[in-house]
């Protein structure tokens, strides 16, 4: 197997509902990842060790999902020179939005790029772009993956413009 290119790190189990959609569309774009739970706050060393040691082991970038004070891709952010890629999760009261805020509002020189909340299939997507800047057989794959959105948004079209409005939406939402 190719060694990862992506690590995938959640803070609990939990988010991994969320999470496996950045691995899916890593491996439909041909790009190896690791999946790992650490969280920032009950595992801190297993944290800084694992992004320690990220580039040596060969990750070129890390996607970090949390929900609630969401501090795993700041922390992870803080020990790695790595683009790390935050996704908020939404979980309690406030839905991911607190997460959201504490992704976005990392100090300067701590940067963590940061999706919507449950947007971990952007952090893939992102996470192959990032890598296609150097790697032209990745940067083609991304392309090719855009062309497909592209076909399936004028096929939808003409399938609307042919069924009306209505015998559009009468079909089940799996079809649309």
């Amino acid at each position: 197997m190719a060694r990862p290119k992506v690590g995938i790190v959640m803070g609990s189990d939990s988010d991994l509902p969320v999470m496996q959609e950045a691995a899916r569309i890593l491996d439909e774009l041909g790009i190896s990842s690791e999946v790992v739970i650490s969280s920032a706050h009950r595992a801190p060393d297993k944290t800084a060790a694992y992004a320690r040691s990220a580039a040596e082991r060969g990750l070129a970038v890390i996607i970090a999902g949390a929900g609630g004070a969401a501090h795993l891709p700041g922390v992870i952010a803080a020990y790695t020179a790595l683009p790390v890629i935050g996704v908020p999760i939404a979980s309690g009261a406030l839905n991911g939005v607190d997460a959201l805020y504490a992704m976005v509002q990392m100090p300067a020189g701590v940067p963590v790029a940061t999706m919507a909340i449950n947007g971990s299939k952007n952090a893939g997507i992102l996470a192959a772009q990032i890598i296609g800047a150097t790697d032209p057989t990745v940067r083609a794959g991304v392309a090719a993956y855009k062309d497909k959105l592209a076909k399936q948004v004028g096929e939808k079209d003409d399938l609307l413009a042919e069924l009306g409005i209505g015998g559009y939406l009468a079909r089940p939402k799996d079809l649309r």
